[in-house]
């Protein structure tokens, strides 16, 4: 009998090889993306850290999140990326911002709120801005944040359907707020435009995968009773959120104190505006009341530290609001006057310190509770927490 030969043995070792790594391959799960190795940092429940994860990701959503061996076990894509020697986080959520003022960058600083805005915002506003203007000012934001791992965020400002259009074409989640406001608007002169602008608005963006349309009442400052109330109907006819501004300076508690003869949050729950669908932004202002009533409302808030502090408005009690029960996020604010850039890793940096210098503890405010603002806790202050914020299968992994 004739042996076969060295070459003929080897060849048939290297098919035998080839038929084994196939056949392990078709036994293993398809995935689009596996971003391979690195600290991944879940955000879930139990806050899991993976030292060496990896996470499969198929179409938008996440197929598994687990120590690389075993998703190298279990699944195979086309695409990867190595992230061996790399922090892998959520993408952080900035929770309130007005992202066309990118253009109005360095307009006036050193003023408080009320004079800023009265002063030059808004009428700064009122020559400028159109529709090409917040167009270009949302691609620069989208640029801004997107460099800064920002992948969602939530917005208001005039012209908002070019808001969202500009959000969309960028590959970014809004929740995207188009302002009521009771005194003629770039975009809409009277109260019954803007009525039919924001219904438009909802309409065109319902069911949209990145795009969550919203009415964004001001603040009751500059919104009467009756233009809050019909910005809140018309977002519980879509079932959109609602976006305002709430307790961001003394002077709003001072006047709600002496013209309604309570607070702003109260006022709120009084007009009947306070539910699970209101996203408010600063909530400088809360007493341990407010606060009850906020967290029993199910209100998400937003905290806002650059801002704040820029224009001397008062420091948040975001540790009496996260012990309350209250989802608090983090938000840079708008990139102008309030604020002068799109950085929600200065936001968690200042918020952390902020807190515990005024509560003169280290502890008041710790890393992983401004991560949590960023990530899982800036989802439930804009009611997606079941869709974004941590690494958990069937959650979106970024925004798009």
């Amino acid at each position: 009998m004739k042996l076969p030969t060295l070459p003929t043995v080897v060849v048939h070792l290297f098919v035998a090889i080839i038929l084994v790594a196939t056949a392990t391959s078709q036994s293993k799960q398809p995935a689009d993306l596996i971003i391979v190795g690195g600290l991944v940092v879940s955000m879930n429940p139990a806050r899991t850290i993976y030292q060496d994860g990896s996470i499969a990701i198929k179409n938008d959503s996440i197929l598994a999140i687990a120590p690389r061996a075993e998703i190298d076990s279990k699944y195979h894509a086309a695409q990867t990326i190595d992230a061996r020697g790399k922090l892998v986080l959520p993408g952080f959520i900035n929770g309130h911002t007005h992202v066309p003022m990118t253009l109005f960058r360095g307009l006036h600083d050193d003023v408080t709120l009320n004079d800023w805005l009265y002063k030059y915002i808004f009428p700064a506003e009122a020559k400028n801005v159109n529709e090409e203007f917040v167009r270009w000012g949302t691609r620069l934001a989208a640029a801004e944040q997107i460099r800064s791992g920002v992948t969602t965020f939530a917005d208001m400002y005039y012209f908002e359907d070019a808001v969202a259009e500009e959000t969309k074409a960028a590959g970014m989640r809004g929740v995207l707020g188009e302002t009521f406001i009771d005194f003629p608007a770039p975009d809409n002169k009277t109260n019954a435009a803007m009525l039919s602008y924001t219904e438009t608005f909802l309409k065109k963006w319902q069911g949209d995968p990145l795009i969550h349309a919203a009415p964004a009442p001001h603040s009751i400052y500059t919104c009467s009773k009756k233009t809050i109330q019909d910005a809140a109907a018309l977002a519980r006819k879509y079932h959109a959120p609602i976006l305002m501004h709430v307790s961001e300076m003394k002077k709003e508690w001072d006047d709600s104190e002496k013209q309604n003869g309570m607070s702003p949050v109260e006022y709120l729950e009084s007009i009947g505006v306070l539910g699970s669908d209101l996203i408010a932004a600063h909530c400088i202002f809360v007493d341990e009341a407010d606060r009850k009533l906020l967290a029993q409302r199910n209100v998400g808030c937003v905290h806002n530290p650059s801002s704040n502090m820029m224009i001397a408005s008062g420091v948040s009690p975001v540790p009496e609001m996260r012990a309350a029960g209250i989802a608090v996020g983090l938000g840079t604010d708008g990139p102008a006057g309030s604020n002068n850039d799109l950085d929600l890793m200065e936001e968690i940096d200042l918020a952390a310190k902020l807190a515990k210098i005024t509560k003169m503890d280290p502890l008041a405010l710790n890393a992983k509770g401004v991560v949590e603002m960023a990530t899982i806790d800036g989802a439930r202050a804009l009611h997606l927490e079941k869709e974004i914020g941590s690494w958990n299968p069937a959650k979106k992994p970024t925004s798009s």
